[in-house]
């Protein structure tokens, strides 16, 4: 099997091991989760057996798991493995299949089988067209590969044979009715004329009137929205670049090497009438004030940096204390400036905007003064714990202005929604009464104190529909009958309204080449969701017999 595997295998990229190993680090993961089937010491379980396999057992997890992520990666996307726990039911799903072939006794497959399976898997096919040079480079690179070895190629590839042939005999023919065909081919074919009435959302302004009381309810219901997330009130040392600017030392060698690393931060200064420089040299003469000045910029964020580090260090071999800590920090002629309380909602001014400032800030506490050093954008700081302020509710009174727009914005949807419907109403009879879409807008426009436009696209078929439609046509074609106007469905900015004009149907034509193909379609859907439905019964029933008893 192996010399057949280094024959005719072929490539894959180098991130397909990188992905294998990640793979095979998360399911440890599975390995000590408590929610799922898998995942106790057997240390500290009892055995779960499934299939011949211990589910207590974190080496024949990890085994299981290492197997299945290969079949995924070997795949690729038509495998559509999305999520955590369809990584696992299909590790487990495949299992199942592997120990019912053994007891009815499949064959083990033949060399044209495997070969077949190769030439249609997704790793080696990234176009749709199998790539033999592809495969070519993964066969060769299985050689120095130590996190891969050939033998668990081959294994996995013809338990994946193995496991396709379970699901078609658990599939069996995926029976589908003619009228089935017929409904899909309807949905997919038919050619719908639609207009949609467009509600300017923005020029919607019903006069709406806040009291106290109506805020206060509003505010007791949605509290949770308002809630102040813990805050942490810390001092800051502060290393600004500028303090080591006259520290940065440099050859002019290594000042154009830095350019040279760096040109396309450099443009020339830009003159119509001065061409571009073509010399490397000249382009480098016309800007290197600009390279000098952000070199030393970069070379004195480093030192501050260091700085802040070596400060860090020392305050925690000197073991400081709240009450010996600022001592410590004076005796370095350095400043501790307060702060005022904050969170990642609010990260002061005087640390700039790095995303890591809160982060590093709320990790610092009674057990950790100081801070790892922090990004300010002018240089770097440390950060000083001080105090820590739990979540809590404010009162109505220190936000009354934010509960006020957030109500009266909630009361605005809620009127525009009730407008959409008596909208409706109105053109719906409108149109009954025989007015085209257009003149029924224009007699209704007072129902609504809003901009109403109209929008109208030629005939089309979901299958090949207008790019620039709207996707709240999608939504309402599922439900919409031929002459029937949907409900207003909102958007940030709008309400839309779509008419449905006509509605012509496909010929219904069991002979057409297109109704045989989408039978074959429809079935074999069908027959895939049947086979995974049996082989997830069998997964749940056996993973019972070993679950815990409940009271």
């Amino acid at each position: 099997m192996i010399s057949w595997i280094q024959r005719t295998f072929q490539q894959h990229f180098k991130w397909l091991f990188l992905l294998l190993l990640a793979v095979v680090i998360v399911s440890f993961v599975f390995i000590t989760n408590t929610s799922s089937g898998l995942g106790h010491s057997a240390k500290q379980a009892p055995a779960k057996p499934f299939f011949g396999l211990n589910l207590s057992s974190p080496e024949e997890v990890q085994a299981l798991m290492k197997d299945a992520s290969l079949s995924v990666q070997l795949q690729g996307p038509a495998l559509q493995i999305r999520s955590e726990g369809q990584f696992e039911q299909y590790a487990l799903q495949r299992r199942a299949a592997l120990h019912l072939a053994g007891e009815l006794n499949l064959p083990a497959p033949t060399q044209e089988e495997l070969s077949q399976h190769i030439r249609s898997l997704g790793a080696f096919a990234p176009g749709g067209k199998f790539d033999v040079k592809l495969y070519t480079r993964f066969v060769d690179s299985l050689k120095t590969n130590p996190q891969l070895k050939e033998a668990d190629v081959s294994r996995v590839l013809s338990d994946d044979v193995i496991y396709q042939r379970v699901l078609k005999l658990l599939s069996g023919p995926g029976y589908v009715l003619p009228a089935d065909v017929q409904n899909q081919l309807n949905r997919i074919d038919a050619t719908w004329t639609i207009e949609a009435v467009n509600v300017d959302y923005t020029d919607f302004k019903p006069v709406i009137t806040a009291t106290d009381e109506e805020l206060s309810k509003y505010f007791e219901y949605n509290g949770a929205r308002y809630e102040i997330a813990p805050r942490v009130a810390v001092s800051y040392i502060d290393f600004p670049a500028s303090a080591y600017t006259a520290k940065v030392t440099f050859s002019e060698e290594g000042l154009r090497a830095y350019y040279d690393a760096n040109s396309a931060r450099f443009l020339p200064p830009l003159d119509d009438k001065a061409p571009k420089p073509a010399d490397p040299d000249a382009a480098y003469a016309s800007v290197r004030a600009k390279v000098e000045e952000a070199y030393r910029l970069e070379r004195a964020k480093n030192l501050a940096n260091s700085a802040a580090s070596d400060l860090a260090v020392a305050l925690y071999e000197a073991e400081a204390t709240a009450t010996t800590l600022p001592g410590l920090v004076a005796a370095r002629n350095l400043t501790l400036k307060p702060l005022a309380p904050f969170n990642a909602e609010n990260v002061p001014a005087e640390l700039g905007t790095g995303s890591r400032i809160a982060v590093e800030a709320l990790k610092t506490g009674p057990d950790r003064l100081v801070s790892d050093p922090v990004d300010t954008g002018r240089g770097a700081a440390l950060l000083v714990w001080n105090e820590t302020l739990p979540a809590r509710q404010p009162a109505l009174s220190e936000i009354k202005d934010r509960v006020t727009a957030d109500y009266l914005e909630t009361e605005k949807r809620k009127r525009f929604a009730e407008a959409g419907r008596t909208l409706r109403a109105a053109l719906s009879a409108r149109l009954k009464a025989g007015d085209t879409l257009e003149k029924a807008v224009a007699a209704s426009a007072n129902v609504i104190p809003a901009k109403l436009t109209t929008k109208t696209w030629p005939p089309f078929t979901l299958a090949t529909p207008p790019p620039d439609i709207d996707y709240t046509v999608y939504t309402a074609l599922n439900t919409l009958t031929p002459g029937e106007l949907s409900e207003m469905t909102t958007t940030v900015e709008k309400g839309v309204l779509i008419y449905a004009a006509d509605k012509k149907l496909p010929a219904s034509d069991p002979t057409d080449p297109k109704f045989a193909e989408t039978r074959e379609r429809i079935a074999s859907f069908t027959a895939s969701r049947n086979a995974g439905a049996i082989l997830a019964a069998i997964v749940d029933s056996e993973l019972a017999k070993s679950a815990p008893a409940t009271p």
